[in-house]
């Protein structure tokens, strides 16, 4: 993470926008400081972050629709950052693809850490990647090819289907491990580094949205199947080169 790592808080209280920034400044960042939805999509349109802090309480506006409009249109981190704890809300907000949800009021080094992990997965930086990048970047399934170094999942027709971060990190444990069933707690262990409660359901959020681009009946997957009380598995063949 270098200071060209921007990042934009979005947040109607401006003691609390001043506050992250202040931190997230201190730590090396450049930080925007926005207050409503408008304003963020005007600072998407003309300096894309690379990640933002979302809070989905802002006056008069919906905070689940501006995070849709995000990953509609654009590739950037997205961090729910609000007073709603209620865990429906926080199944919402991965749902429409944030990457990560944090309730008010937080740790700053707790943020901190789990800004990284995100940033880490998006932009991560060369060494990084030249340390963990596999032997093999492009998997075939399905009709689908993931080029792993440059994260793009295409089908067929070679036309791209956008994956948010966690979404290419779950769909990176699945071609490399073909076949085998994975835990819920092995999948979130490789794409969120942290360990998961027994009321955790952020991989099956993931699941569910990875299936909606991957599947042609999501409700009836063919390609990634669950597995009762065990977890998950890529039933497709996989070919790797």
């Amino acid at each position: 993470m270098t200071s060209a790592t921007h990042i934009a808080i979005v947040d109607d209280e401006p003691d609390i926008t001043s506050l992250l920034a202040n931190y997230l400044q201190g730590q090396g960042f450049r930080v925007t400081q926005l207050h409503s939805g408008r304003a963020l999509m005007a600072t998407m349109a003309a300096d894309v972050p690379s990640l933002v802090l979302l809070d989905l309480g802002l006056p008069g506006e919906d905070g689940f629709s501006i995070a849709r409009q995000l990953r509609e249109h654009w590739r950037c981190g997205l961090v729910i950052v609000t007073g709603r704890g209620d865990a429906v809300d926080k199944v919402v907000g991965l749902e429409v693809g944030a990457d990560d949800y944090v309730t008010k009021p937080f740790d700053l080094r707790e943020l901190l850490a789990r800004i990284k992990a995100v940033l880490s997965r998006i932009v991560p930086a060369e060494a990084s990647a030249a340390a963990s990048a596999p032997a093999r970047d492009r998997f075939r399934f399905a009709g689908w090819e993931l080029d792993t170094a440059a994260r793009r999942l295409t089908d067929s027709q070679g036309r791209e289907s956008a994956l948010t971060g966690g979404e290419f990190d779950l769909l990176c444990t699945f071609v490399r491990h073909p076949g085998r069933v994975l835990s819920r707690d092995f999948l979130l262990d490789e794409t969120r580094r942290r360990d998961g409660g027994p009321f955790d359901r952020t991989i099956d959020v993931q699941v569910g949205r990875l299936r909606k681009k991957l599947e042609a009946d999501p409700d009836d997957p063919q390609i990634v199947k669950s597995v009762r009380g065990a977890g998950y598995i890529l039933v497709s063949a996989v070919i790797a080169g």
